[in-house]
């Protein structure tokens, strides 16, 4: 009491005095999981945990839904490991409705091993060190290059949870929630990274009318690859199935017919799909992603690839919404949004 009658008030920390006051509004809301039978009664089997944020006004014809990779959760896109705005700020002041979704058992979309299924394995420095921070020759936007006692690597690591072990379940889960929260909000154009990938090709298979467009940010792959036991792409770009035509029952006949012949197997829902394949100049995955845009565009889609070293974001690797250079890493993203949708 003797301070709040001394007329104390709290100071904000220095190194958050930089972040703008915004005139937003925001929230929260559920997509539920399925009710299941457990030794205590009836669950919930992991839900989808939406946020949404808009700007005082909201000056775009369609919201950004915000999807993260493997093992990581909204805060990928809220802010960066040094402190600064996230993403999702620059989407929202660019006159974007967000949403953001922690995919199925990642971040706060709850999920019990009894009835999800066998998590995979936690996320480990090294495996992190591996993927964003390569030894690749002029990748000199990494905030974490100093190893493992790195305060940066260790903001990294903190907001890495794990995958399920059954990765197509994790997929078929993805698509049924985000699909259902495109049923609430309507046509939406999809942002996704990494292992949140398969979900934009999935989503617009079972909403092909709702998905305007597909910003595939470094997603997973290339096709057909497999990255562990029980962890390929069987469907070609995605784990859980894909809706071809002809129609085919069998993975592994997809996978000998496409080989052989390209274009023998369509992809009908990503006909005329505004896609783009993003890419940091400097990541491993710039070597293979250009398979992704072939395999769509073979399958009847309309993809663009997009390394973000020619549109004057250098030195970016795998991650590069956390990066030194995360606000101009972000505008060539969103002049080709404005330009297609």
């Amino acid at each position: 009491m003797t301070d709040i009658a001394e007329g104390r008030v709290a100071a904000l920390p220095e190194e958050f005095e930089h972040y703008p006051v915004r005139a937003v509004r925001r929230g929260h809301f559920w997509i539920a999981g399925e009710r299941v039978e457990s030794e205590r009664g009836t669950v919930q089997r992991a839900p989808l945990f939406v946020e949404w944020e808009a700007p005082e006004e909201i000056t775009r014809p369609y919201p950004l839904v915000l999807v993260h990779g493997g093992g990581g959760q909204i805060t990928d896109w809220r802010g960066t490991p040094d402190g600064r705005p996230g993403w999702s700020d620059k989407f929202v002041d660019a006159g974007y409705l967000v949403y953001l979704v922690d995919r199925p058992a990642h971040g706060r979309s709850w999920a019990h091993p009894d009835v999800v299924g066998t998590p995979g394995a936690q996320f480990s420095y090294e495996m992190a060190m591996g993927l964003f921070d390569t030894e690749i020759e002029g990748h000199d936007q990494s905030l974490w290059s100093g190893g493992i006692g790195d305060p940066m690597l260790d903001q990294l690591i903190s907001g890495m949870g794990f995958l399920p072990a059954d990765l197509a379940e994790s997929h078929r889960m993805d698509q049924d929630r985000i699909s259902r929260l495109l049923d609430r909000i309507g046509p939406a154009v999809l942002v996704t990274h990494s292992a949140g990938g398969p979900t934009g090709w999935l989503v617009a298979d079972a909403r092909p009318e709702l998905v305007k467009a597909h910003v595939a940010i470094e997603p997973m792959g290339p096709p057909f690859h497999e990255f562990g036991p029980g962890t390929r792409l069987d469907w070609g770009i995605a784990a859980a199935p894909l809706t071809y035509d002809p129609p085919v029952a069998d993975a592994a006949a997809l996978e000998a017919a496409v080989t052989e012949n390209p274009g023998s197997h369509t992809l009908p829902a990503l006909k005329d799909l505004p896609v783009v394949v993003v890419v940091g100049e400097t990541s491993p995955f710039t070597a293979w992603a250009p398979l992704m845009v072939d395999y769509v565009n073979a399958a009847g889609g309309s993809a663009e690839f997009l390394n973000l070293g020619e549109h004057g974001a250098r030195g970016n690797g795998h991650a590069m919404m956390l990066e030194k250079n995360s606000d101009e890493a972000i505008v060539p993203i969103l002049e080709w949004i404005a330009r297609i949708a």
